[in-house]
């Protein structure tokens, strides 16, 4: 039995593919060869080339690997969902207060 397709928004896809060239630039910029990076992320020259295109069949893991052999960038992978607005947000809609019986003025 095959694997299920992964049927992705077009939002992700879109940032996928920008995730992966950035890593390319990235690359670029350190002068790095796909045989250098791929070498190092223990991938194929071919993964390296998926990476750098962003596609969404390629595992979150060898995005990190890659990212790990630019010099330690996967470090950044632990800036996701850091800052959670919106779940804080929905968290603290959720606290409940402590109901004070008012005061009687007479």
């Amino acid at each position: 039995m095959g694997r299920k397709a992964n049927s992705l928004l077009p939002e992700v896809i879109s940032n996928l593919k920008t995730m992966g060239e950035q890593i390319k630039q990235a690359r670029l910029r350190r002068n790095l060869s796909c045989e250098v990076i791929a070498q190092r992320a223990d991938i194929s020259r071919s993964t390296l080339c998926e990476v750098e295109k962003g596609s969404p069949s390629v595992a979150i893991g060898t995005y990190a690997a890659v990212l790990n052999a630019l010099n330690g960038m996967d470090t950044d992978l632990l800036l996701i969902a850091k800052e959670d607005l919106v779940g804080r947000k929905i968290q603290d809609l959720k606290l409940r207060t402590r109901a004070r019986a008012l005061k009687d003025h007479e």
